[in-house]
Formats: structure tokens, C-alpha cells, sequence
């Protein structure tokens, strides 16, 4: 497959609720996680959403970083797209991962190309390190 790009789709599950409705933290953890990858941050966007949750997206040169979360449930989900082979997105996923102090994570990795999307993995976060 001519592989395009790698997108990451985080399931956060039993994370810290104060921290998922904390819009000033999402936004400082996902800029700490587009750096940990060297992605150059082009736009943002952020909402902080009444009585709680907050949803954000970074686009990035490379693609995207997005979330959205649900702090009555503990619960975020999570996307990391990045284009080229330079890029590791499961390091941004772990600045994500750790900064939600997420106890259940679940991270689907899929590369993306011109003859379709591949899951290549499916792995709790205890297998990226």
C-alpha cells in the first residue's frame, strides 16, 4: 500500500474528570503533544462547553490532532493524523494518554493511502513504551 498517512484514534476511558474539563489544560496538553512529534501547529480552535466538556482540534502542517471529551463519564476521544513517515503520532497519543491520567486507554492505529485504510494495530497503551 502506498502509505500516505498514519491515523491514531484514542479511546480514553476512566480519565480524570476535572482534567477533561479543564479547556486551558486540554489546549496546553495537545500543543505539548504536537510538539513531542515536531509538528508545526497552523490553526486552533478550542470550546469549552456548558455544564462541561471540552472539544479542540489543532490542525497541524501534517494533518490533525482532535479531541472531545465527556467528564460526567470520564471519557475522551481522541484522533492524531499525521501525513508522511516522519511523524510518530503514538508519542503525541502518550502526551494525550498521560496527561488525562486516563487509567483505560485503548489506541487504534490506522495507515492511510491510495489503496485504502489498513488497521495495522489494535493495543492498550501499556504496549507504546
Amino acid at each position: 500500500m502506498d502509505v500516505l498517512g498514519t491515523h491514531v484514534l484514542l479511546e480514553l476511558r476512566d480519565c480524570d474528570p476535572r482534567l477533561l474539563d479543564d479547556l486551558a489544560h486540554i489546549r496546553q496538553e495537545m500543543l505539548r503533544a504536537a510538539a513531542s512529534v515536531e509538528s508545526h501547529v497552523v490553526g486552533e480552535s478550542f470550546h469549552q462547553f456548558t455544564p462541561q466538556g471540552v472539544t479542540g482540534i489543532l490542525s497541524i502542517a501534517e494533518s490533525h490532532i482532535s479531541i472531545h471529551t465527556w467528564p460526567e463519564h470520564g471519557y475522551a476521544a481522541a484522533d492524531i493524523f499525521t501525513c508522511g513517515d516522519q511523524t510518530m503520532p503514538e508519542r503525541a497519543a502518550a502526551v494525550i494518554i498521560e496527561a488525562l491520567r486516563c487509567r483505560d486507554p485503548e489506541i487504534t492505529q490506522i495507515r492511510r493511502g491510495l489503496t485504502g485504510a489498513h488497521v495495522v494495530e489494535l493495543q492498550p497503551a501499556h504496549h507504546l513504551n
